[in-house]
């Protein structure tokens, strides 16, 4: 390329008066590019005046017109074709080099080499405004997404085949990549990839960049206020992150998981496409091998490789990982609490507080809790009762009210309650429990002998207890009580006193006397 003269310095230092020669001499110039300038602004009639206010290199296109502007000998490409083949999937400027030069080499036109082709390449999109260069900052950020091409596990007892997708996430700043596969795109799998990522980088981010997909985000408007799902706003919280989706239909807002899905494709896709795999594990151990091959290629502009930078200089920075990882949960919203201040879930009651009854609540559950939300409130949490349980129910002493009402039954409550009705029916509750290897086991059977007090008066269940006692059975229950009641044996007839055990007798010892009479 031409080196251009200073012209706008030679015209503003003879307009000081400063001959050519001084001029020449004073800035280092040679006198024959100084005469050259001086000779043009003659030509063109251009004094200092006109072209104090230009540019330098405006001022030297107004003396030299044409001059300096550099045509290459190679055959030029169509950019803006080049450009638009960019936007397609797996398409590099690799591949586009190649068939510029078959083009070429068939013309019989000059190529230009592969780094040219990229400079300019470059150099076309900033002058045209097709992008701009964002910069990143170290263990800031994570991209992340789900690849468009997808994989398969084979069953290798059946032949039949299982689409597998893809998660992958980036480190923009290190492009340090990681793919986690999944069975389907749905809420648990987007984000148990997430807890496997973080686990993988061993450290978390301010910033999760994602796509504006339902498992992630609701509702994201031109104006106002994003809003995230629940469960994916939660997992980020737990791991002090906060969720900032890229604009709907900017592929550029996360462009180092749209480069990472593309070499996706080519490391893990293809290089993998000659094996079949029948478990997802198995599937993961492979992928993880080819990811970490990725990792440690060496960049082709930079020096180190994605591995070595993340280690040296992006892993340090990561914000640690909590001590316990994040638990997946999903929500229901909109349950309505009963009027016996429990809530239904798969057929079961979990309690809520008394307060709350009628109230709309939201439930999050996961593998082994159910957790009872008014609005951001958490009003009440309760162990899943184990599958395949059904009409069971958990109450939390905490939901109920104040007095021993609403307590749950013992055996101290039990015999409290014996104890009111009088010292027969004490005695039938406390032989119940004493048949039994522990007292919850006894509960159901004392209990069904004193609620028939809430039938017959406490007088009448007294005396049939009475009754009871004095037959042959020592632990009467409730199929021995009820009969006396129900055909009123418990007013007509004589009470007896209890059954008396007799005396246990160590054995039947002869007297002097017998053995005497023996002997004669």
């Amino acid at each position: 390329m031409v080196r251009k003269i200073r012209a706008k310095l030679v015209l503003q230092l003879r307009s000081e008066g400063l001959s050519g020669r001084a001029i020449a001499a004073s800035q280092g110039m040679s006198r024959k590019s100084v005469t050259a300038v001086l000779e043009a602004a003659d030509a063109h009639e251009v004094t200092w005046d006109d072209v104090a206010d230009l540019a330098d290199s405006q001022v030297y296109a107004r003396l030299f017109p044409g001059r300096g502007e550099h045509e290459s000998v190679f055959a030029q490409p169509d950019w803006e074709h080049v450009h638009r083949e960019m936007a397609r999937v797996g398409v590099t400027l690799k591949l586009l080099h190649g068939e510029y030069t078959d083009r070429c080499a068939t013309s019989g036109s000059p190529a230009m080499g592969y780094d040219r082709f990229c400079k300019t390449y470059q150099r076309h999109v900033l002058v045209t405004g097709a992008a701009s260069r964002v910069g990143h900052k170290a263990g800031q950020t994570i991209e992340v997404d789900w690849s468009g091409p997808t994989m398969e596990l084979v069953d290798p007892v059946t032949g039949t085949s299982r689409r597998v997708y893809l998660f992958v996430a980036c480190l923009p700043f290190s492009r340090y990549a990681f793919v986690w596969p999944a069975i389907d795109m749905k809420q648990d799998a987007w984000l148990r990839a997430h807890v496997a990522m973080f686990e993988n980088f061993g450290g978390s981010v301010p910033r999760i960049v994602c796509d504006n997909l339902k498992t992630g985000v609701i509702k994201h408007p031109r104006d106002g206020e994003i809003v995230l799902n629940d469960a994916y706003r939660e997992m980020a919280a737990h791991y002090s992150a906060a969720v900032l989706p890229g604009r709907i239909r900017r592929p550029k807002d996360k462009s180092g998981a749209e480069n990472t899905v593309a070499h996706v494709a080519t490391w893990v896709i293809a290089g993998l496409r000659d094996q079949q795999f029948g478990s997802l594990p198995e599937l993961e151990a492979a992928i993880g091998q080819r990811m970490d091959a990725y990792n440690r290629q060496p960049f082709q502009k930079r020096p180190g490789s994605r591995h070595s930078v993340f280690t040296a200089e992006e892993q340090p920075l990561l914000t640690p990982l909590p001590a316990v990882g994040f638990e997946i949960s999903r929500w229901l919203y909109g349950r309505r609490v009963g009027r016996n201040a429990h809530v239904v879930f798969e057929r079961n009651y979990y309690s809520a507080p008394l307060v709350h009854i009628g109230a709309k609540v939201d439930l999050r559950i996961t593998a082994r809790t159910l957790e009872i939300y008014l609005g951001t409130e958490r009003i009440s949490s309760h162990l899943l009762l184990p599958e395949g349980a059904a009409g069971s129910y958990r109450t939390n002493a905490a939901d109920l009210p104040a007095g021993e009402r609403y307590q749950q039954w013992d055996a101290a409550r039990t015999r409290a309650w014996a104890e009111r009705i009088g010292p027969a029916a004490q005695i039938v509750v406390s032989r119940i429990f004493e048949s039994v290897p522990i007292d919850e086991q006894g509960l159901d059977a004392a209990l069904a002998v004193l609620r028939l007090s809430r039938r017959y008066s406490a007088e009448r269940v007294e005396a049939a207890c009475a009754l009871a006692l004095t037959g042959p059975v020592r632990s009467p229950r409730y199929a021995h009580v009820q009969p006396i009641l129900a055909t009123g044996q418990d007013k007509t007839a004589a009470l007896r006193p209890p059954r008396e055990e007799p005396d246990e007798i160590g054995g039947y010892v002869r007297g002097a006397d017998y053995y005497a009479r023996g002997a004669r």
